[in-house]
């Protein structure tokens, strides 16, 4: 396809470059040789990925170590389309766990932290141990594979144990977090119908005990399908916690009891498309899609991103603060195949300090920290500034994904926390349980972009015509198949639901609902927000994140939070559409007319005066899915007068009142 283009050119600020030969580097050097090729530089290695993916893909499964018991017949058919979710690696035989459980060593593996609770230390092979006690009662409860295992559970090491406990069975595991309400959880397992649910008895949270049994409660008599409910201690001292209500429950040393001692651990050999995870859609604007992961797929696309863009290696220590309920649970732990050690902390970022995840990478030593562009806001709003307070001298990586990342936050990370760091803005989503572009360390990081696309991942930018356009906005598509594409919806028997989530809008081509601008000088992305929020006031088109990092950075003592949505007239004449900004004061500030007429003046400034919003009202509460996710279509819809239903997704459902009194226009 030929690309357009247009647009404004521009060559963002560099704020880090390489120094040194990294892993992305030998790889090219490796593929050279390989192939007899003379790739000089990562995007002509991300070209070549792109078009020879099955030659690529075969290679990543070899300088990234997959330990399979059989080796592929066929890497892939190359006369398949995207559309045609071709089947990867025929005859392969492996297993996900034995792959994040192969270094039988010493060293540790993980660090289980958080709120209220000592940290927590396990070595691989204590790890290995501990998978193998828990797989050996899920033997002796009937589980079998392809039998749906679940955590309605912390982010702790006891979920990852399960976790794998069920993968090395061939079991499938999907999870959901403490903070998701009953009927968020029902509609998601009861689709799945699982058979085992692993939780515990209650959590800590901003300083505070929340108790969890009437929660489990309630989700265990709504699971028909459930046989057995196993309840971990996390707050209480076993003996303390009375199970006798729930249904079908039993105490984690009562199941752990239930282990046959003389088992060995064994990895059942599956088929590298076996099903691994379920994971969800937001299930914001209709039922929660049950998304079908493969175990080779999601093994393999994570040891490209940890081992390849991320250069990880085994003495370095990651620590992604996310929940089990967000895909970057499964993306963090699958770092153990790196040999490197994982840190699981739950609770919240800033208790009992606001500094708390800085002193777990001081006290830890960690070289790589996962955080959200609204966590690094909130740091820079509390002014802190961790490189005079922490020793940071072992971080070499920050990771932020959940929203783009504001080019005001690239300066707070290199003029606060580090100056030698790769910030990596990395994006992606559940539909894919990874990245489609993110870190790299043979790129320069540039303020406000995303270094690159990932390799293999075969990423452009279309306008509404389906033509790919660079230096102007667009939609973010990939043109050709990868491994971890969903192998199904769940229940989905004739494919209908799983083609119209992502085939619909171009034909042939994979529309991942971003709206982002392609760099033709640099090969960097800047995200936009999400494409069904894309604003098109007088027929100019532009992302919410625009507006959101102006009200951020200008307006950020004022502003806790803003939102913006199109707001389509609902008279038949008139087909006009116009932005609505609502905005959330922070504690002690009055929304006035004065604040509105201000922030117009800096968005007509700063951006164009077509980006002026043609409203701007004041809310109490801005809503979020429980993951963190700010719903700006669920706001569109309260605006146009629509029914939002689902709200058990929200973490904040009782948010959506204020936004359905705006006057139509």
């Amino acid at each position: 396809m030929e690309r357009i283009k247009n647009g404004t050119k521009s060559v963002p600020e560099v704020m880090w470059e390489p120094t040194a030969v990294c892993r992305i580097d030998k790889f090219r050097t490796l593929v050279n040789s390989k192939y007899r090729l003379n790739l000089e530089t990562y995007h002509q290695l991300w070209t070549w990925s792109t078009e020879r993916y099955d030659q690529f893909w075969e290679t990543v499964w070899d300088e990234v170590g997959v330990v399979s018991s059989e080796r592929w017949t066929k890497v892939v058919d190359m006369k398949l389309s995207i559309v045609d979710n071709p089947k990867w690696f025929a005859g392969a035989r492996l297993n996900y766990a034995e792959n994040l459980l192969k270094f039988d060593d010493d060293r540790v593996a993980v660090y289980s932290t958080g709120e209220q609770r000592a940290t927590q230390t396990y070595t691989h092979r204590q790890l290995k141990s501990a998978v193998r006690c828990y797989a050996a009662s899920l033997k002796s409860l009937g589980v079998v594979r392809e039998d749906r295992v679940v955590g309605y559970i912390p982010n702790c090491v006891e979920a990852l144990i399960a976790m794998l406990a069920a993968a090395s069975i061939g079991a499938i595991w999907s999870s959901t977090s403490p903070d998701f309400g009953v009927m968020g959880v029902l509609d998601r397992f009861q689709q799945i119908a699982p058979k085992v649910i692993f939780s515990v008895d209650a959590v800590w949270y901003k300083d505070k005990t929340h108790d969890h049994l009437q929660k489990l409660h309630g989700v265990a008599t709504g699971l028909p399908s459930l046989e057995h409910v196993i309840v971990i201690p996390f707050v209480c001292n076993e003996s303390k916690i009375d199970v006798s209500k729930i249904p079908k429950s039993m105490h984690l040393s009562s199941f752990l009891n239930l282990a046959d001692r003389t088992y060995e651990l064994s990895f059942e050999q599956l088929p590298f498309d076996h099903p691994l995870f379920i994971m969800y859609s937001s299930g914001t604007t209709g039922p929660p899609k049950c998304m079908v992961h493969s175990a080779g797929g999601t093994l393999l696309q994570h040891m490209k991103e940890h081992i390849l863009h991320g250069d990880m290696k085994e003495d370095d220590k990651l620590l992604f603060y996310t929940a089990t309920g967000w895909m970057m649970w499964n993306w963090l732990v699958g770092a153990l195949t790196s040999g490197g050690a994982i840190v699981l902390y739950d609770g919240s970022p800033f208790h009992a300090k606001v500094s708390t995840l800085w002193d777990l990478v001081s006290s830890l030593k960690i070289t790589i920290l996962g955080t959200s562009a609204k966590c690094l806001s909130m740091m820079e709003e509390l002014g802190l500034k961790p490189r005079e307070s922490h020793d940071l001298e072992s971080l070499h990586t920050v990771l932020s994904t959940g929203s783009p990342l504001a080019p005001h936050q690239y300066d707070y990370v290199y003029n606060q926390v580090k100056s030698d760091i790769v910030l990596g803005s990395i994006s992606g989503g559940t539909d894919i349980i990874s990245c489609f572009m993110g870190q790299n360390f043979s790129v320069p990081v540039r303020r406000g972009e995303v270094q690159s696309n990932n390799l293999g991942m075969a990423m452009r930018s279309f306008d509404e015509s389906g033509t790919p356009v660079y230096d102007t906005p667009g939609e973010l598509v990939c043109v050709a198949p990868f491994p971890c594409m969903p192998t199904r919806f769940w229940n989905d028997h004739n494919g209908e639901l799983y083609s119209k989530a992502y085939f619909r809008k171009f034909p042939g081509v994979w529309a991942h609902g971003d709206y982002c601008i392609f760099n033709s000088e640099t090969n960097g992305v800047k995200m936009l927000g999400r494409s069904d929020a894309t604003l098109n006031p007088n027929g100019v088109r532009f992302g919410t994140t625009e507006l959101y990092g102006i009200v951020e950075r200008v307006f950020g003592e004022e502003v806790e939070d803003c939102v913006a949505v199109a707001q389509r007239s609902r008279r038949s004449s008139d087909f006009g559409e116009r932005v609505v900004l609502f905005v959330k004061m922070n504690d002690g500030r009055v929304f006035c007319g004065d604040l509105v007429k201000r922030v117009k003046t800096q968005i007509r400034t700063l951006l164009s005066p077509r980006h002026v919003p043609a409203l701007i009202l004041e809310a109490k509460d801005i809503p979020y899915t429980i993951s963190g996710k700010k719903v700006e279509m669920a706001v569109a819809r309260a605006v146009a007068g629509e029914e939002v239903t689902h709200l058990a997704s929200f973490r904040n459902p009782d948010s959506i009142k204020y936004f359905k009194d705006v006057p139509d226009f």
